[in-house]
């Protein structure tokens, strides 16, 4: 998705426990520990956690949310992404 400044977009129709299947495959072999990871963020009110697989940060679809736009930066938890 675009770099959409300064215009708030809607969220896409799912719930934010889920991410896209583009950004997180059902076979993806993390997929279980990052879901878990993600939803014990969500849960703590956190911004993001390590990924399972990578240690690398990784952004919540709620904090994501709240910015109010998509980046554009192919972030897993996009809530944006349809």
């Amino acid at each position: 998705m675009a770099r959409q400044r300064g215009r708030r977009l809607p969220l896409a129709d799912r719930p934010l426990t889920e991410p896209h299947l583009a950004r997180l495959p059902a076979d993806n072999p993390h997929r279980a520990a990052v879901l878990a990871a993600h939803a014990a963020a969500l849960d703590a009110g956190e911004a993001g956690y390590l990924d399972p697989g990578t240690g690398l940060f990784v952004l919540t679809a709620a904090f994501l949310a709240h910015r109010g736009t998509c980046c554009g930066q192919g972030c897993r938890h996009c809530p944006y992404l349809g």
